[in-house]
């Protein structure tokens, strides 16, 4: 598929895919939302693929919706947005969510609506300190989707994401990151490369084992202290049974670097 709204490309196990319409801080129409979805598939069934990082061009990360491609006419019927969600923000947070590797988002400027709960729903959230988070739905009448109302209360508790999603207010990055709501800030210059070099890292790492962990602790959200215990005795046993694993003993005991092939 030819890309109009983003850019994609795949280079030493890294998969980079930046939202590409700077001149509407990178909202999502239609055509983005099809494109995206391509990407992600290409990510989910190319093996090569180790580490997926997630960023945009211009001055912001992702304004959410384009609302000039949904607006309400007055005098027609009401739109039914969940049919929206349902075709493609869920699909494209559960891609997100369920890949079997980590997920890197380098927010470069404001996050607001779905595009700030795109990033929550990433395994690690880095951002340029000049970037900006905003749970702009209550400014028009809805809600926070996206998976924004599961992520932001357990990324920083439920009073504030009650107030910042009923006040909509901005939250600055290192504010953020002060709460625990994402990893790291740094420099705008510095941002990409930075995230470049922990998407590279990555994509060196017993994937598998990554991706077990990943599975562990998005279930310890709803399951019982007994019920976790059990899950982490299941995913021990695939992780000890992967050829990583038997890399990274063989390595330690021979005290060299380790050579892992995400098997």
């Amino acid at each position: 598929m030819a890309y109009q709204h983003i850019e994609f490309e795949i280079t030493d196990g890294v998969a980079v895919l930046t939202l590409n319409r700077p001149d509407s801080l990178n909202s999502f129409n239609g055509q983005m939302h099809i494109e995206v979805r391509d990407a992600l598939k290409q990510v989910k069934t190319d093996a090569a693929v180790r580490c997926l990082l997630i960023t945009g061009n211009g001055r912001g990360f992702c304004a959410g919706q384009d609302l000039s491609d949904r607006a309400v006419d007055p005098d027609a019927a009401m739109p039914n947005l969940g049919e929206s969600i349902e075709k493609n923000y869920n699909p494209m947070i559960r891609s997100l969510t369920s890949l079997e590797m980590p997920v890197i988002c380098a927010v470069n400027g404001v996050a607001a609506g779905a595009g700030a709960n795109i990033a929550l729903a990433c395994d690690i959230v880095l951002a340029s300190k000049s970037a900006s988070f905003i749970q702009a739905f209550c400014k028009i009448g809805l809600i926070p989707d996206s998976g924004g109302t599961w992520t932001l209360p357990r990324a920083v508790g439920l009073p504030r994401a009650m107030a910042l999603s009923l006040l909509g207010d901005k939250l600055s990055a290192e504010q953020a990151e002060q709460w625990g709501m994402i990893w790291k800030t740094y420099e705008a210059d510095e941002l990409k490369a930075a995230a470049l070099s922990m998407a590279k890292q990555l994509a060196t790492q017993p994937t598998q084992g990554l991706a077990l962990i990943k599975r562990a602790l998005q279930a310890s959200a709803t399951n019982s202290f007994d019920e976790q215990l059990d899950l982490e005795r299941d995913l021990q046993t695939l992780a000890g049974q992967t050829e990583d694993y038997r890399e990274g003993v063989s390595a330690f005991m021979a005290k060299r670097a380790p050579h892992f092939q995400g098997k």
